[in-house]
């Protein structure tokens, strides 16, 4: 059983956008970060929530620990559709092998172009293969 398969469609008939499925080791406690356009409400994560575990009791998930919610302001950025989406935005990037013994990069996303990811730092452009992309985070502002 492909598991993100099954919480992304579960997630997704709801009308929520699956952000990210994080699972401890044997899958002891899954973490479920969803979204959607208007934001996430308590009540979001609770009905997301009911719903994944009559999906899990269908499916033989064994889980200890379900735990629903919002991504929140430093959302992290793991499909090409997210680098798309959010092209203007600060972000922190974390590439798996360094260039010049650098492996952290911040600076503003200017989107994907050919299967890279564009950022635009102090030292200029850079162009990084969305499959080296480690991690990626947006960087919240507070004005």
């Amino acid at each position: 059983m492909d598991l993100v398969r099954v919480v992304e469609e579960a997630v997704n008939g709801l009308g929520f956008e699956l952000v990210d499925l994080e699972m401890s080791p044997k899958a002891r406690l899954l973490r479920v970060l969803i979204d959607i356009e208007r934001g996430i409400t308590v009540d979001d994560c609770a009905t997301v929530s009911h719903h994944l575990q009559r999906v899990f009791e269908v499916e033989g998930v064994d889980y200890d620990r379900l735990e629903i919610s919002s991504p929140g302001l430093d959302r992290p950025l793991k499909r090409a559709a997210d680098f798309e989406r959010f092209a203007g935005h600060d972000v922190q990037i974390r590439i798996r092998l360094p260039i010049a013994n650098q492996r952290n990069f911040a600076g503003q996303l200017l989107g994907l172009q050919d299967g890279k990811v564009l950022v635009k730092t102090e030292k200029g452009e850079l162009a990084f293969d969305l499959a080296d992309v480690e991690k990626a985070r947006l960087v919240p502002k507070f004005d």
